[in-house]
């Protein structure tokens, strides 16, 4: 985006955190979110005010407040008022960045329309079914495709006293919605789902203070693949295609993961089921973006930049966690192992993804192993190391294939398995000549 695009944008994030970043600063966080890492604007916008210690975005009250009905809201809205009935809330424990987390959730319903509900910050709030309340300075999005209110720390809710309402009639989905495996996102409930388990496992846990055993496994179809579990033994076996109704998807660091649930519906499935090569999935980066992350996908672009972190690190020998100065993170002070790692972004021309690729792929990327890379780190110092390989993979063509996962920064890739592509440049000059020509 041009400076002059970036204008609105920089003056709603100085309003959040007035001094805390500078103009100079600000610009080039912006340059490096939505160029370099092919961030939305609003992930955008909540990374940067999140780094430099402002409150969350999705929280910023900007301009007067708004009434509306349900029926009104469009999900974009930052600072609306809603006077509506409570049909049901419930108050639950999540877990935010390792700490735990109280919130209320629910449905609120007015003449209009119902929809979900979330309170981030509810303090001293308590709701009674059935009463009317006025929420104040909420904020909406859509979520799978349906418009939900939130009210973060700056959201207030005050009983509505001498209201009466008529609660619109609440539409419930009853059939599931058949889904290819590539299109699942969090957030999706009542969906269905076609295909071959291809690893299966039962595990022990300790769910609500008592131990119990999961199910869980990767479900492939022809367009990919997903994790699903199950807290109930439904007898699923490896290699066995089902048909999954009623399941819903929770995300983990934006990875979908396919969940069966107690009204979910399995059946197996006896024809012959194509699903996904070993390998992988190939998919575009906007593609991945859309979908937030999965497992075994392959992308395919140009090297376009090596990240600090790359090249010669330590390891602790207890947990494996790359370490800075001799400390790890989880033991202390330790004896660092080397090892080899690349930190990249690749770009496939539809966005950038980060990528963290291991030793051997290391390697093979660059030609550089871990032997000369601590002679040429003992020679020249191990700053030299990453240099070197920049000077190898910088600009070069290669497939990366890994599980992607998504935060505030975008997608990144857990690489799995690379390797170069080999360009014929006439080829493809001759390919860019015809569309050139075609254009005229």
């Amino acid at each position: 985006m041009e400076l002059t695009e970036l204008t609105p944008i920089k003056e709603e994030i100085k309003g959040v955190l007035g001094d805390k970043i500078d103009d100079e600063t600000l610009e080039a966080e912006l340059k490096r979110y939505l160029n370099d890492y092919g961030v939305g604007i609003e992930q955008t916008k909540r990374g940067i005010i999140r780094k430099y210690g402002g409150a969350d975005m999705t929280m910023v009250v900007t301009g007067s407040s708004v009434s509306k009905k349900i029926g009104e809201l469009t999900g974009s809205e930052q600072n609306v008022d809603i006077v509506a009935k409570v049909l049901y809330a419930e108050t639950k424990e999540i877990t935010v960045r390792g700490l735990a987390k109280q919130i209320i959730s629910g449905i609120l319903g007015d003449e209009t329309s119902t929809t979900q509900f979330t309170i981030w910050e509810p303090g001293s709030i308590t709701l009674e079914k059935g009463s009317i309340y006025n929420f104040k300075n909420c904020y909406t999005k859509v979520w799978n495709e349906k418009v939900q209110i939130n009210l973060g720390n700056r959201g207030r809710v005050e009983l509505a006293h001498g209201v009466e309402m008529d609660v619109a009639e609440r539409v419930i989905q009853t059939n599931p919605t058949e889904c290819k495996i590539s299109e699942l996102k969090e957030g999706q409930g009542n969906v269905s789902v076609t295909g071959r388990i291809i690893s299966m496992e039962a595990r022990n846990v300790v769910a609500r203070g008592r131990e119990t055993t999961v199910y869980s496994g990767v479900l492939a179809d022809d367009t990919g693949k997903v994790q699903f579990s199950a807290w109930n033994d439904l007898g699923l076996k490896e290699g066995e295609t089902i048909s999954i109704k009623g399941a819903y998807v929770r995300g983990w660091r934006g990875i979908p993961q396919l969940n069966l649930g107690d009204r979910c519906e399995v059946s197996r499935v006896d024809a012959v089921f194509d699903v996904v090569e070993s390998g992988s999935s190939r998919k575009t980066v906007a593609e991945i973006v859309k979908v937030g992350g999965g497992l075994d996908m392959t992308v395919e672009g140009l090297v376009v930049d090596i990240k600090a972190g790359s090249g010669l690190i330590k390891r602790c020998p207890q947990c494996n966690r790359s370490i800075l100065n001799g400390i790890c993170t989880a033991h202390g002070q330790v004896t660092g192992i080397n090892d080899l790692r690349l930190k990249i972004v690749i770009d496939d021309g539809t966005g950038a993804i980060g990528a963290i690729v291991k030793r051997q792929d290391t390697e093979k990327l660059t030609g550089i192993t871990l032997n000369a890379a601590e002679g040429l780190a003992m020679a020249q110092g191990e700053g030299v190391v990453a240099r070197e390989m920049a000077t190898r993979i910088l600009m070069k063509r290669i497939t990366a294939t890994g599980n992607v996962m998504s935060d505030d920064y975008g997608p990144s890739m857990i690489v799995n398995t690379t390797s170069h592509v080999e360009t014929d440049v006439l080829k493809e000059a001759n390919a860019l000549l015809d569309e050139l020509e075609a254009a005229l």
